[in-house]
């Protein structure tokens, strides 16, 4: 019996999200908003409060070293926008309209939305639309993919994107406890 591409990309899904339910419960707020470097990457608020990602385009070279806050909104802005090109088919928002929801919490549960309707999509493909490029021709990423490449890429960006989670939290911890593990703050 042979495994079917719905089940191997669940399967990625399903062990990249057990890794990130592993650092949320560890992580709150001053880490999401921590900055590892002098030229990072984050959420700021614009003048009506709303929590806005730092972008450029180009991408500076270096790349700003990203905060977990902006690596959550940078989560949501490619689930929203893949979600409305492949499987709502609704107007999709541009990426100055997907903004961070304001704390590690609000994140976390917008997250899993997200997460959970992706699975429910991904779980009622056939093999004839996952073969369909129709949902990606308009993709900023992905154009004119076939959707199984398109969900590959995505299993490899949220795995990716949760490996910098981690390890940013790991130079948080590094930075605010001493040898001994407590707090130096």
């Amino acid at each position: 019996m042979s495994t079917s591409r719905i089940d191997v990309l669940s399967r990625q899904l399903d062990i990249a999200w057990a890794l990130f339910e592993h650092h949320l419960g560890q992580l709150h707020d001053d880490a999401f908003l921590w900055e590892p470097s002098p030229t990072s990457w984050s959420v700021r608020r614009d003048p009506e409060g709303i929590w806005v990602a730092d972008w450029r385009v180009p991408e500076p070279d270096p790349v700003p070293t990203p905060t977990i806050a902006w690596l959550t909104w940078h989560m949501g802005y490619w689930w929203e926008t893949t979600l409305g090109h492949c499987f709502r088919r609704d107007a999709v928002p541009e990426r100055q309209e997907i903004t961070w929801p304001g704390s590690a919490a609000a994140a976390t549960e917008w997250l899993r939305g997200l997460y959970r309707e992706w699975r429910e999509n991904l779980d009622a493909l056939s093999d004839d639309e996952l073969d369909a490029r129709d949902g990606t021709a308009d993709l900023p990423w992905g154009r004119d993919e076939t959707l199984v490449n398109v969900l590959a890429w995505l299993n490899v960006e949220l795995t990716k994107n949760v490996a910098e989670i981690g390890m940013i939290h790991l130079l948080y911890l590094a930075r605010t406890h001493d040898a001994t593990g407590t707090s130096s703050t």
